[in-house]
């Protein structure tokens, strides 16, 4: 995964469904629109969760991958 550049972080490693997303639900709001939320994760879920949170809500999953079992995402807060 590219070292991308993000404005905010959301930890939620050591939380299961469907915890992670209702706290992205909650952080993206606190970005900017046009800026980007750096959530990790280590549900496995989060592989499906957090992809359809972005197409359903309208943010924009720029990228994501897994490094040593932590699942990384990089989200544009679009306006929603």
């Amino acid at each position: 995964m590219a070292d991308q550049n993000f404005h905010a972080e959301l930890d939620t490693r050591g939380l299961f469904c469907p915890e992670p997303v209702m706290m992205l639900h909650t952080r993206i709001t606190d970005v900017e629109v046009g800026q980007v939320l750096k959530v990790i994760a280590t549900d496995p879920s989060t592989t499906r969760d957090i992809p359809r949170f972005c197409q359903f809500l309208g943010h924009e999953l720029l990228e994501h991958g897994e490094q040593s079992g932590e699942f990384v995402y990089l989200i544009r807060r679009c306006e929603a």
